[in-house]
């Protein structure tokens, strides 16, 4: 099916999110939309689905001109999306959420889940999916959520499919099976749109990539195109793609932790007898595959895990056991892994999501009374140093891209007093102009003399930032190697190999 956008608008306010795009999707091609957070892309999208309405322009599908007042519109026409954010039900299992919208009965009146079930398997089958139709949604993992999307969307028969920033939170191994899988539907004759701000996923799956920044067609290219030259048309001007850092000054050790265990709710033990140090001055990059123990390493330093054995020291005084409140008095920043969840509160505005860790006294609240002027000033100033793109500093939180969203958390957490910054997965879902700014700044930290501490499933992350890297497999840490090592030897690591020359960590 060939789709074709022409001058699609679509505007939110005095916002022009999408200004007389013209877009053309062959049959049986892979089109890859590429742009910073912001840029339109999404919004784009959402019209060709129905969720929007166009305020201009037209939808052209083999020629016919469509008119969507809903997704199901859309759907009954050929299309298909899978969203960045899952829209599954968790306690459905994969037969029942593929159905939902379009269930189908028998002659009694009751849920036909045979047919459902058998629809599930054809498409599984045809793409080498291997799922469980009778699988709940929340035992699975990521990835196999993800083709639970792509079934739900193929059942419905759909011959234009749009994936929407698509491996934002799939790991590297997760990211190539989705090629994979998009290869095949492509050889199958769907039509694919590609929505994504990865460069070397677009060079290495797209057949032409058309480029959108703030909301306007700037060009298009070739997936030959160089990861410099493609950075350079969605951002406007010449990205740093490299990390630039000078050897780094190190101090004491800041930051120790001895024989570390952590046991979760289900009583596993996902955190096996760590240890490493931090010095002043350095970035410890914890590297591995999503699922190894990362995450309740993290809680446990931040306080966010009940179940912690062993020790965590700050500059001599034990964090151990303290509340989450007196960890960051204590001079921790944290960037957490899910911005949306843990790192803002989306109905705040910008400006009270900047001072949040300090909401209960000087300068910004006295006697109890919120201190208006001071923090407007500070909000306006941080959003300049910062460049969050946004309306105003009144703007809610909820309403900006990703990558300034991220700014915000990181505006508020290198606006105080550190002695130690603690970073999570501080590029996920982030475009190249807002990786260089990120990376930017976790450096100067660094430089500044100010320990940190990166977790990242990002190869080219790692090895950019790292001083030192600590590759951790099933709770434990394989090893603790320099920041200069091959990416084969990090690879070997993450599957619990040890490096040459290297012992695991206990």
């Amino acid at each position: 099916m060939k789709l074709e956008l022409r001058g699609i608008t679509k505007t939110f306010g005095a916002l022009v999110a999408n200004d007389h795009i013209d877009l053309t999707v062959e049959a049986g091609e892979i089109h890859a939309l590429l742009g910073e957070n912001g840029a339109g892309k999404s919004t784009l999208m959402n019209v060709l689905y129905g969720l929007y309405q166009a305020d201009a322009g037209e939808i052209v599908l083999d020629g016919v001109v469509q008119k969507f007042a809903g997704p199901g519109d859309a759907m009954n026409a050929g299309i298909g999306m899978v969203h960045q954010h899952f829209m599954l039900i968790p306690v459905f299992t994969v037969a029942e959420n593929v159905m939902l919208g379009h269930e189908e009965t028998n002659v009694l009146g009751r849920l036909n889940l045979g047919a459902a079930r058998k629809k599930v398997k054809e498409i599984s089958d045809r793409f080498g999916f291997h799922i469980d139709p009778d699988a709940l949604i929340e035992d699975l993992p990521v990835g196999v959520q993800q083709r639970v999307e792509i079934i739900k969307a193929l059942s419905r028969e759909a011959r234009v499919l749009v994936f929407d920033e698509p491996t934002a939170v799939l790991t590297p191994q997760e990211t190539d099976e989705l090629m994979a899988i998009m290869r095949q539907l492509k050889e199958a004759g769907t039509s694919i749109v590609f929505i994504t701000h990865k460069l070397r996923e677009v060079r290495e799956v797209a057949d032409r990539i058309t480029v959108i920044r703030r909301g306007k067609v700037v060009g298009e290219a070739s997936p030959t195109a160089t990861n410099t030259e493609l950075a350079s048309l969605m951002v406007g001007r010449a990205v740093e793609l490299t990390v630039h850092k000078d050897e780094p000054k190190l101090g004491h050790e800041a930051l120790v932790v001895r024989d570390l265990c952590v046991i979760d709710a289900r009583h596993q033990l996902v955190v096996n007898h760590v240890s490493f140090e931090v010095q002043a001055g350095e970035v410890l990059v914890i590297a591995g595959v999503q699922g190894n123990g990362q995450t309740e390493l993290i809680e446990a330093l931040m306080g966010l895990q009940p179940r912690v054995t062993g020790t965590i020291e700050l500059n001599g005084t034990s964090l151990r056991g303290l509340s989450v409140r007196k960890i960051l008095d204590a001079g921790v920043g944290f960037v957490p892994e899910d911005r949306t969840e843990d790192g803002l509160v989306a109905a705040f505005t910008v400006a009270e999501n900047l001072m949040l860790d300090r909401s209960t006294g000087a300068p910004f609240v006295k006697a109890g009374t919120l201190q208006r002027g001071f923090l407007a000033d500070f909000a306006r100033e941080k959003v300049t140093e910062f460049d969050i793109r946004t309306q105003g500093i009144d703007s809610l939180a909820g309403q900006l891209s990703g990558g300034n969203q991220q700014k915000v958390v990181l505006a508020r957490e290198l606006s105080r007093e550190l002695h130690l910054l603690v970073a999570t997965q501080p590029t996920r879902g982030l475009d190249v102009g807002s990786i260089e700014f990120v990376h930017k700044r976790i450096i100067a930290t660094r430089d500044a003399g100010i320990p940190v501490i990166v977790v990242s499933t990002e190869l080219d992350e790692v090895v950019g930032l790292a001083d030192r890297i600590a590759v951790m497999y099933r709770g434990g840490i394989v090893g603790i190697v320099p920041g200069t090592t091959p990416r084969s030897v990090l690879g070997l690591m993450m599957t619990g190999e040890p490096a040459p020359g290297t012992e695991a960590v206990a």
